[in-house]
């Protein structure tokens, strides 16, 4: 039977860039919490999505060329975008929303409708500071360093008219809200929140904007369209069904139990959210807790700044749940967390080969060494040897529930390892080794074997939020041992003549010196490149001057039917009229990954047939030679260099 619904929500995430190992951070965590949750024998409803309105998609969409629903569906849906990294992390989300979605912005026009019917939206001019990248307003008194408090980016003077929610209105009902409920956590985000924010004056919201078209129209006002944070903040209602016919849920999940956010935007989900929600008389969350930044040589990790870490390439070499593991277990939830290859390396060793993955490869080997398919159900306890192992297995699940309810991820795996470590010692104490030479004490054999897989059991029934497919191995090795909730806080689940599977080791120990080595090359060019030989033949410098060189955008890419080497492309040079190219880089590149990329071609040659399809122009690419293997690579341009940008 269920214990109730359970909502649990991420950021959705702006599809700008591709995703780092910081957003996999949060998400992991909330997947955590929603597997937790669902262990208990909740109705879990775990919403992730993304962000898809803005001036900044609009502008990277027109550099690259192409339309920004075009550009956005690239970076979700396309090969290694976000829906690509959460089916790789093994994320069980239940919905994914997009804010481009019919239904979304439907009911987005409501939503802001109604607050302007109440009078809480009125329209005015707005003249200050803005950032481009937060797309967030800002007065002088708030910048920090003249540069954007949030990011530490430029800012550019902005001017338009807009549309303004009256967030000041709502100042002493969210500095009440903040200040005397657990609303917001950990409790140091209230102090910034009340400090920086409210206490200067809560100045009111711009809601629209006229400077750019790519967002949800605010259909009484042609010209205007909703600014991002009412487009993206009632994501976490209208995913529910809230305004729109798409879903129906809101009667069962809302209030949210809980939105899982990065302290970057700690101000929007605590201040400017439950504002909007108090606005339109709705029931607030019932909490946001604002996690820290994974730090990379200390700064937060970025795209801009060059040093993101690639999720693919960790989860490749290490395994997903090992990747989750760590992540989950080396930093506080609540703070700032120093990121290395360094600490991902030693915790794996540590915690996973050394701790877990030993206990579970010897208490298996033994009990089939010993005993073969099954234990014995003849049994020897010895209480002054066996009661603290039994009474920390035991007592496991309700100190592991303690901290997983207040969010401290690291302090309940924390717990189950205190127990993997004590199981891991109780074998050297028993010494089976020794026990196994004496026939007459194969039954005290057999129970500490059997206090072994048990213990083995629970804890890895409690990893399972962290480590699915782990805890999912484990179980199938104590032959399809009962993992659920309840059998969890009980000792002695487990038959007396388990039948236990061998197989590989879980986490084989990983040799840092060679690992970080092999890492580092990963990250270097590659330096074994032979170079195509130079052309002797001489051109003079009239005929060379007659190629048409050019910047062409590519608006589509295909394979051509039939052919393996050759893809047609749809290019822009900058005469209005699209010019079609074929090319044979099939297995050099995949079409997809190339629409909106700026290339050169020469745009003059005479048109020719290939594969009975007409190519107009050559693209240029360099050739070279890696490892025995011959490559190319397309010469691409600068997106901010337009289409037809002749080059000289």
């Amino acid at each position: 039977m269920s214990k109730g619904n359970y909502y649990i929500t991420t950021p959705i995430y702006y599809p700008s860039a591709k995703l780092h190992i910081g957003h996999t951070y949060c998400t992991v965590a909330t997947d955590a919490m929603a597997r937790y949750k669902r262990l208990q024998g909740y109705n879990v409803k775990f919403l992730t999505g993304t962000d898809e309105h803005g001036q900044k998609i609009e502008d990277k969409a027109k550099e690259a060329g192409v339309t920004p629903q075009e550009f956005v569906d690239n970076i979700v849906t396309g090969e290694g975008g976000v829906l690509d990294l959460w089916k790789l992390m093994n994320i069980s989300y239940d919905r994914f929303i997009r804010t481009t979605d019919d239904y979304h912005v439907a009911a987005i026009q409501k939503i802001f409708k109604k607050m302007y019917e109440k009078g809480d939206i009125y329209k005015g001019k707005y003249t200050g500071k803005y950032c481009k990248p937060c797309e967030s307003f800002w007065t002088e008194s708030q910048l920090v360093d003249g540069k954007c408090p949030d990011c530490g980016r430029e800012v550019q003077d902005a001017q338009e008219e807009a549309y303004f929610f009256r967030l000041s209105k709502y100042a002493d009902r969210i500095c009440d809200l903040l200040e005397n409920t657990d609303f917001l956590e950990p409790r140091s985000r209230v102090h910034e929140m009340v400090n920086n924010f409210i206490k200067p004056g809560l100045e009111d919201l711009c809601v629209s904007r006229t400077s750019f078209t790519w967002g949800v129209p605010v259909d009484f006002d042609p010209g205007h369209v909703v600014y991002v944070w009412i487009d993206a903040l009632f994501n976490y209602m209208t995913a529910l069904g809230f305004e729109n016919d798409k879903y129906q849920d809101v009667s069962d999940f809302w209030p949210a139990d809980v939105h899982f956010v990065g302290k970057e935007i700690v101000r929007f989900h605590s201040i400017i959210w439950p504002a909007m929600l108090m606005s339109l008389d709705l029931p607030l969350p019932k909490k946001v807790y604002g996690h820290g930044w994974l730090l990379l040589d200390g700064g937060k990790m970025s795209k801009s700044k060059g040093n993101v870490v690639d999720p693919y390439i960790l989860a490749e070499r290490f395994g997903v749940d090992a990747l989750r593991f760590f992540l989950l277990r080396s930093f506080p939830f609540g703070s700032d967390g120093n990121f290395s290859n360094e600490l991902l390396i030693s915790t794996i060793n540590t915690d996973l080969a050394n701790d877990l993955g030993n206990l579970v490869s010897r208490t298996v080997a033994m009990a089939q060494k010993y005993f073969g398919e099954k234990l014995p159900e003849n049994q020897e306890a010895d209480d002054g040897m066996d009661s603290e192992l039994l009474e920390m297995a035991t007592g496991l699940r309700a100190k592991y529930q303690e901290q997983m309810d207040a969010y401290a991820f690291q302090n309940a795996l924390a717990e189950v390892f205190k127990v993997i470590s004590r199981a891991n010692k109780y074998i050297d104490e028993n010494a089976p080794w020794v026990l196994a030479k004496d026939e007459t004490k194969h039954p005290r054999l057999a129970k500490v074997l059997y206090n072994l897989l048990e213990t083995v059991r629970i804890c890895a029934g409690l990893l399972t939020p962290f480590m699915p497919a782990t805890s999912a191995e484990i179980a199938s090795r104590l032959g399809g041992a009962d993992m659920s909730w309840d059998s969890l806080g009980v000792f002695g689940v487990l038959r007396a003549d388990v039948a236990t599977v061998n197989g590989p080791a879980l986490f084989p120990r990983i040799d840092m010196e060679k690992e970080l080595a092999a890492l580092e090359e990963l990250s270097k060019p590659v330096s074994d490149i032979q170079i195509e030989p130079y052309a002797e033949e001489a051109v003079d410098f009239d005929t060379f001057c007659k190629s048409d060189f050019r910047a062409v955008k590519v608006k589509d890419c295909q394979n051509v039917k039939k052919s393996d080497k050759l893809l047609q492309f749809t290019l822009d040079d900058g005469t209005g009229t699209d010019r079609q190219i074929l090319s044979g880089i099939a297995k050099f590149y995949k079409p997809e990954d190339l629409i909106g990329k700026t290339l050169v071609a020469i745009t003059n040659l005479p048109p020719r047939k290939l594969m009975g399809r007409e190519s107009c122009g050559m693209l240029l690419s360099a050739v070279h030679t890696e490892k025995g293997e011959e490559k190319l690579n397309l010469i691409m341009l600068d997106d901010a260099i337009p289409a037809g940008a002749k080059l000289c």
